[in-house]
């Protein structure tokens, strides 16, 4: 098929800048404008950028012209936009684009719980989907809004849904040691993290204790019931450069063994798997045998940084019967953000759903 064009907003930052990268190799689609700042708006993407991937600037768009993220400015034949905006504009903005007709998938945190919103990681809950349609009744809307989790949540839910399908799933505790450029390249000062960990990361337990619970809900009546799984989270960030590490209790609603939650894990795959889509891992969880992983430089880009790795799979049995402990690992600018977000957008092209 003919390459669909796309946009993304807030190019510049770190999570623009791995969907630039991530865009730039892909057999769907096609960057066809990129937007940031309005103060950046008329400046050459590669002269704007401060580039910190590893992989250099793709050639295509280090050319392209910024535009400013506002609908008037993008061409209509725009198939998809993504939206890597910070919260505050993307607020204001992606309901503009949204309601001018753009589909638009975004990986900013306003609107994810919004009761018309899809909120997808889409191997978990792609029918969630679904609600677009009642999204568009509500607001008048000719487009759409399609939300990414937080980063951290995205990580944990792929491995919360094969035991929740397996054994059932009454609570989950979990504290996350996430990585510096989850907080963008200037979020943490180098002297408040060199030789430290910083014990709070505002506003990311909130969404670590709600999303999951929208994320595993069910449709019923063209809304999302959530379930009725507490999550209590501590988060703390850590001089790692990527890679959330997080350390998973969690009691099942059934006695099982190791042995078996292993293997529900490893054997967990989704739609997207099914559907073959190009940035779908063939292994969305990998599960590590040693006892030393996983680590964020050895395993943050297994599957091409869209699988997460679990280790340490024990039985917390001096919490009660139906107790176990792992560490998941994710990339969080991949899985986590642009990689989970094109992952989105090749799902609905899929089923249809980019118009």
């Amino acid at each position: 098929m003919d390459k669909l064009k796309v946009a993304v907003l807030g190019a510049t930052g770190l999570v623009g800048q791995a969907f630039i990268s991530m865009l730039s190799k892909h057999p769907w689609f096609e960057v066809e404008a990129v937007a940031a700042s309005p103060a950046k708006a008329g400046v050459k993407y590669g002269e704007a950028v401060s580039w910190h991937l590893e992989e250099p600037i793709p050639p295509e768009v280090s050319g392209q012209t910024l535009k400013e993220p506002v609908p008037e400015k993008l061409s209509k034949d725009i198939d998809l936009v993504f939206s890597a905006l910070p919260s505050n504009a993307a607020s204001e903005v992606e309901p503009l684009f949204a309601r001018a007709g753009y589909i638009v998938v975004s990986n900013a945190s306003p609107f994810r719980m919004d009761p018309d919103v899809p909120l997808i990681v889409p191997e978990v809950n792609p029918d969630h989907l679904r609600l677009l349609g009642e999204q568009r009744r509500r607001r008048g809307w000719r487009g759409a809004l399609v939300k990414n989790p937080n980063c951290s949540t995205a990580i944990l839910v792929l491995t919360l849904k094969p035991l929740m399908d397996s054994f059932g799933l009454k609570r989950a505790v979990v504290t996350t040691l996430q990585a510096l450029s989850g907080a963008g390249y200037r979020g943490v000062p180098g002297m408040a993290i060199l030789d430290n960990v910083l014990p709070y990361i505002p506003g990311e337990e909130e969404k670590l204790m709600y999303e999951p619970r929208k994320i595993l809900g069910t449709l019923e009546g063209g809304w999302v019931k959530h379930a009725e799984i507490p999550v209590s989270a501590t988060t703390t960030r850590v001089p790692t450069l990527h890679g959330h590490l997080e350390s998973v209790h969690v009691e099942l609603g059934e006695d099982t063994d190791t042995r078996s939650l292993v293997e529900a894990l490893e054997n967990f795959g989704g739609l997207p798997q099914k559907l073959g889509l190009p940035t779908a891992p063939p292994a969305p969880v990998i599960v590590r045998h040693g006892e030393d992983r996983p680590q964020p430089r050895l395993d943050r880009d297994a599957g091409g940084g869209m699988s997460v790795v679990v280790g340490r799979v024990q039985h917390a049995s001096l919490l009660g019967d139906a107790w176990f402990r792992y560490l998941v690992l994710g990339h969080n600018l991949v899985r986590g953000a642009a990689g989970n977000a094109i992952l989105i957008a090749e799902l609905m092209v899929r089923l249809g759903q980019k118009h």
